[in-house]
């Protein structure tokens, strides 16, 4: 594949330096799924006029998105205008597809991973990827994470927060938190098909309600089950701000210790002491939630996440960071610092370092 020239590529010093890790991407195009397998509830693409497109779910409307989902010209550009260096790209959680028959999932994983993969090698001082596994199959996500670290160079993985009938304890999925920590590989929780959604089918509630409730259902089952425990070098980072987790890990805490019968039944270390031992994205719009998770988990553990391109995410990247009242060496571990140490990748990848006052008077003598 050509590689294109870079994009307006930031410059430390000059310039803030943000690397957002919370970004969904599509390809512009795919099969015909429904034809390709044999039957349906997969995602479509509709373009029906220039630059948007309809995301339908065989005959049923999805969402409407725009060619900032899959365009990274038009992504580069709107990145400019925030000072966001660095997009870390995932798939649309509503491609999960882990209901879907796992030799299908694998497949449709491999032409998402491609794509990601293809992006990052035309732009690859603006992106990092994350790929998708076929989770409902452990041996064939094993063997689909083992070829986006070693032969697509990806940084790691997006997963949901359960997989179908198994929450992220259960020892049928430790093989691939295994293999990602044997890896290297950095783990994305993103909250997917909402635990609860029929009861909430007005207001948007499954986003509102039930997605902050899906990543604490996340956390607490790798705490409790003993995840974090057994790997301990495993790097994961929640959406959300870790959803709901935070503001209930006073209840968290006192029922590990007033019914370990029931909480510390896998795993007898208390759930505090896991927190700053995995990392949280910035997404929580409002600045006492952002000053509560400085305080709680520390800056070194949040790292900028937007949500980009949707709507319910932060539309000027940083903005919240940048308003809260700390100092600069704060703020840029939040901007990149953190997202950096997650993926395991160094600044100086992504940015030229300005010239120093003597390199400059060297220059100019």
């Amino acid at each position: 594949m050509q590689k294109k020239k870079p994009h307006a590529t930031p410059t430390a010093g000059a310039n803030l330096f943000k690397v957002d890790i919370h970004t969904h991407i599509l390809p512009r195009t795919w099969p015909d799924l429904r034809e390709r397998y044999g039957y349906g509830g997969f995602i479509r693409l509709e373009h029906h006029k220039p630059c948007c497109a309809r995301m339908m779910m065989d005959d049923k409307f999805f969402r409407e998105i725009q060619d900032n989902s899959w365009d990274p010209k038009v992504r580069m550009h709107e990145c400019n205008q925030h000072q966001v260096g660095v997009q870390v790209l995932s798939t649309v959680p509503v491609m999960f597809n882990y209901w879907a028959k796992p030799e299908h999932t694998y497949d449709l994983s491999r032409m998402l991973n491609d794509h990601i993969a293809g992006v990052v090698a035309d732009y690859p001082d603006r992106f990092v990827g994350l790929g998708t596994l076929p989770m409902q199959a452990p041996e064939l996500a094993v063997k689909e994470l083992e070829r986006c670290v070693k032969e697509l160079g990806l940084a790691g993985v997006q997963i949901g927060t359960h997989i179908n009938e198994h929450n992220l304890d259960s020892p049928f999925l430790f093989p691939v938190f295994e293999a990602a920590e044997a890896l290297g590989a950095a783990v994305f929780v993103h909250p997917w098909d909402m635990y609860g959604k029929k009861n909430m089918s007005k207001y948007w509630l499954p986003w509102l309600v039930g997605m902050p409730a899906e990543t604490s259902l996340a956390i607490c089952s790798m705490i409790f089950g003993g995840v974090f425990e057994r790997l301990p070098k495993l790097r994961v980072a929640f959406a959300h701000g870790g959803g709901s987790f935070p503001a209930t890990i006073g209840r968290i805490a006192h029922g590990f210790e007033v019914r370990p019968d029931l909480c510390a039944v896998d795993n007898n270390v208390n759930p505090r002491e896991y927190l700053g031992k995995f990392y949280l994205d910035s997404l929580v719009h409002e600045p006492k939630v952002l000053e509560y998770l400085v305080d709680l988990v520390g800056a070194n553990n949040i790292a900028l996440g937007t949500d980009y391109p949707f709507p319910l995410g932060e539309l000027e990247p940083g903005k919240l960071i940048e308003s809260m009242p700390y100092d600069r060496a704060t703020k840029d571990r939040m901007l990149h610092g953190t997202a950096l140490e997650w993926l395991n990748l160094k600044k100086e990848q992504f940015v030229k370092e300005a010239p120093s006052s003597a390199t400059k008077a060297e220059e100019g003598a």
